[in-house]
C-alpha cells in the first residue's frame, strides 16, 4: 500500500516535470523565433543604416529592401517613387511648395495662365483645419452660380475625402471635360453642404470696369494672369475717355497670380525708377524690382482690400501704399508674402517651390501678417457673401467714394 502511494507521488512528480519540460521546450522555440528572427532583422537594419548610409537615397534603399523582403502585397515601383517624393516635399511643412506629377503638370500650367475647364474656384491650403479652403470663386463661374463661398472647406470630391496635402490632385479631379459634373461636399461653419456643379470653360480673369458718380472710375479683377496688365490698361483708357478724374482698384477676393503682371500695373501708377518690390532669397540676396516706365495714371487712386486679397494683389497694394501713390481701404490682407517658381523636371513632373520672400518698398514683411489698410472698414455683419455685396451695403466702396469726392 505504501509502495503504491509512493508510486503515485513519483508519477505525479514525473508528470509535472515532463509538462514543465515540454512547456520549456515550446516556450524556448517561441522565444527563439522571436529573438533570433528579431535579432537577424536588427542586424540587417544596423548593417543597412550604418554611418555610411545616412543620406536620403540610402535610407530609401533600406526601406525598399525591407519592403521587397517582407511585404505581402503587390509592389508598384512608380507609386512608391511618387509617394516618396510627395512625402519628402511635404516634410518641408510649406503650404505653397508641392510636387506636381507629370499627368497634372499641363493642367497646372494652364491654370497659371488662366485657361481651363472646371468650376472656377481659387483654393488655398488651410493649415489650421488641414483642409482645402475656397479662397474665392471666380466671378460668373459655375462655382459662384452654385453658391460656393470664400472660406468654404472642401471635405470631399466625388465622394473621396481630401486634406490640405491633396490640393494639386484635388484640383485635377475638380477639373474635367466641359459639360460633365463634379460633386463637392463643403463644410461652411458647422453646416455640411453638398453641391453638384457642371464644368464649363471658365473665363478666369475678366478685367471689368465702370464709371461711378463724381467721375470716379472703378476697375476690378480676380487674379493676375497672362495679359491682365494689358487688359487693365485698356480698361483704364476706356474709362479715361469717359472723363474719370479718380480711380478705385478693387482687389478684394483677388487671390494673386503672376507677379510681373502686378508689377506692370504698379508701373502704370508709380514714378519711373521707384522701387516696387524687394525679392530676398534663402542667402539674403536681394533683387530690386523698379519701375522702368513713365506712369500713365496721374489721378487719386484708392485700392480696396479684404482678407482674401493675397499674393500678387498684396504686392500691388503694398507698393502703391508705401510709395504714397494710393490709399488702401477695407480690411487686412491675407498675408502671403512669399514667391514660388515652377520647375520642370526631365521626366515631365514639376516642383512648385517657395524660393523668395518679398518686401514692400518700405521693406515691410507681410507673410503671415498681411497689409493693414489706411482706412479700416468692415462690411456689415449681415452680409452673407463677400463676393456679392449689394452696393447699398458695400461700406468699403462707399468709404472709398467718399474719400475721392
Amino acid at each position: 500500500m505504501e509502495e503504491k502511494k509512493r508510486y503515485k507521488v513519483y508519477r505525479t512528480i514525473m508528470l509535472i516535470v515532463l509538462v514543465a519540460f515540454i512547456t520549456f521546450i515550446l516556450t524556448s522555440v517561441g522565444f527563439y523565433q522571436y529573438f533570433v528572427k528579431g535579432d537577424s532583422l536588427n542586424k540587417y537594419l544596423t548593417l543597412m543604416t550604418s554611418e555610411k548610409s545616412q543620406d536620403i537615397s540610402q535610407t530609401l534603399d533600406t526601406y525598399h529592401s525591407l519592403i521587397e523582403k517582407y511585404y505581402l502585397g503587390e509592389i508598384n515601383e512608380d507609386d512608391l517613387k511618387e509617394g516618396a517624393i510627395k512625402g519628402y516635399i511635404e516634410g518641408l511643412n510649406d503650404p505653397y511648395t508641392e510636387y506636381i506629377s507629370k499627368e497634372d503638370m499641363q493642367d497646372y500650367l494652364e491654370d497659371t495662365m488662366g485657361n481651363f475647364v472646371g468650376i472656377g474656384i481659387y483654393m488655398v491650403q488651410d493649415t489650421e483645419s488641414n483642409r482645402i479652403m475656397v479662397l474665392a470663386p471666380i466671378k460668373n463661374s459655375p462655382a459662384e452660380k452654385a453658391g460656393i463661398q470664400p472660406g468654404d472647406l472642401i471635405l470631399s470630391v466625388n465622394g473621396e475625402e481630401c486634406t490640405a496635402e491633396d490640393m494639386t490632385a484635388i484640383s485635377t479631379k475638380i477639373k474635367g471635360e466641359e459639360g460633365t459634373t463634379v460633386k463637392l461636399q463643403i463644410l461652411r461653419g458647422e453646416k455640411t453642404l453638398d453641391f453638384e456643379i457642371k464644368r464649363e470653360n471658365v473665363i478666369v480673369n475678366p478685367v471689368e470696369g465702370e464709371v461711378l458718380e463724381n467721375h470716379i472710375g472703378y476697375i476690378e479683377f480676380s487674379s493676375f494672369d497672362e495679359n491682365t496688365a494689358e487688359e487693365f490698361k485698356t480698361k483704364f483708357e476706356e474709362l479715361q475717355s469717359q472723363g474719370i478724374t479718380s480711380l478705385i482698384i478693387d482687389l478684394r477676393n483677388n487671390g494673386g497670380g503672376i507677379v510681373d503682371e502686378a508689377l506692370q500695373i504698379a508701373g502704370y501708377i508709380a514714378d519711373k525708377d521707384s522701387v516696387l518690390l524687394y525679392e530676398v532669397d534663402k542667402d539674403n540676396n536681394e533683387t530690386v524690382k523698379k519701375n522702368e516706365n513713365n506712369p500713365i495714371i496721374n489721378m487719386p487712386v484708392i485700392i480696396l482690400t479684404n482678407e482674401n486679397t493675397a499674393s500678387s494683389s498684396e504686392i500691388l497694394a503694398g507698393a502703391l501704399k508705401d510709395l504714397g501713390k494710393a490709399k488702401t481701404v477695407g480690411t487686412t490682407t491675407y498675408g502671403k508674402g512669399v514667391i514660388q517658381q515652377i520647375l520642370t523636371l526631365p521626366d515631365g513632373s514639376g516642383l512648385k517651390i517657395t524660393t523668395e520672400k518679398y518686401l514692400t518698398p518700405n521693406r515691410t514683411e507681410i507673410n503671415k501678417v498681411g497689409i493693414e489698410p489706411n482706412e479700416t472698414v468692415k462690411l456689415p455683419e449681415d452680409v452673407e457673401n463677400v463676393l456679392n455685396v449689394d452696393r447699398s451695403q458695400d461700406t468699403q466702396l462707399q468709404k472709398a467714394m467718399e474719400m475721392l469726392k
